[in-house]
């Protein structure tokens, strides 16, 4: 009876054992797949937050390609701009000299004009050979507001 007792008390141990041995393959089954499941939710954020870090660098750099080509672009139109100045400036410059010239010529043609109707004038008072000489003299065509 003792060694049945025994006997006995060694087989609910062992079953006892097995029992236990299931559930302790069981929960470190559990903890694996909670381990990796947490895991998996991790990387996936961890995977999201590498792609969007990806993206904004390749955003960055076309940005800052865009922005450099802005700048050039930019520079350009000021030297564009500047080189416009300077011409409106040359042609304002044509201009004034263009006038200068236009009264000076003006000035000339009145007194050419005045210098011929004194011609005229004393050729017809002195006749044709006086009218030569006065036309050809130094004094006539120095001063022709004089007669």
């Amino acid at each position: 009876m003792l060694t049945s007792m025994v006997k006995e008390h060694h087989k609910e141990q062992a079953k006892r054992k097995q029992e236990q041995e299931v559930r302790r393959k069981e929960a470190i089954e559990a903890s694996n797949e909670l381990t990796q499941s947490l895991v998996d939710t991790l990387n996936v954020g961890v995977a999201q937050a590498y792609l969007n870090q990806k993206r904004l660098d390749a955003e960055a750099k076309q940005l800052h390609l865009g922005a450099t080509n802005f700048a050039k672009q930019t520079h350009q139109w000021l030297q564009l701009i500047d080189q416009f100045s300077t011409a409106l400036k040359d042609l304002g410059d044509v201009e004034n000299w263009a006038r200068s010239i236009e009264g000076d010529m003006h000035t000339i043609n009145q007194t050419l004009e005045l210098a011929y109707k004194a011609s005229r004038a004393t050729q017809t008072s002195s006749g044709a050979g006086t009218a030569l000489e006065a036309s050809t003299s130094p004094s006539a065509s120095a001063n022709p507001s004089a007669t």
